[in-house]
């Protein structure tokens, strides 16, 4: 009796290990990577936005045309 005893511990024993370490371990460092991972998404939006906040607009303002305008008249048949 004692043996099945010491069996089913090293195997409840055993089970944890699997347990902790296939499962537990994998999903911590898999979170890890991924907080990480949108930590430095967020840095570098936030760079785009400073460095798009800091463009002026465009380098030279566009010329108007004021001859290309054409008067619309309704052409009778």
């Amino acid at each position: 009796m004692n043996i099945f005893r010491i069996a089913a511990e090293l195997f409840l024993i055993y089970l944890l290990y699997k347990f902790i370490f296939d499962f537990i371990i994998p999903i911590y460092e898999s979170s890890k990577k991924i907080k990480r991972q949108f930590g430095e998404m967020q840095e570098k939006m936030d760079n785009d936005i400073k460095n798009y906040q800091g463009h002026s607009g465009p380098a030279q303002p566009t010329p108007k045309k004021e001859d290309d305008y054409i008067d619309f008249e309704e052409i009778k048949k």
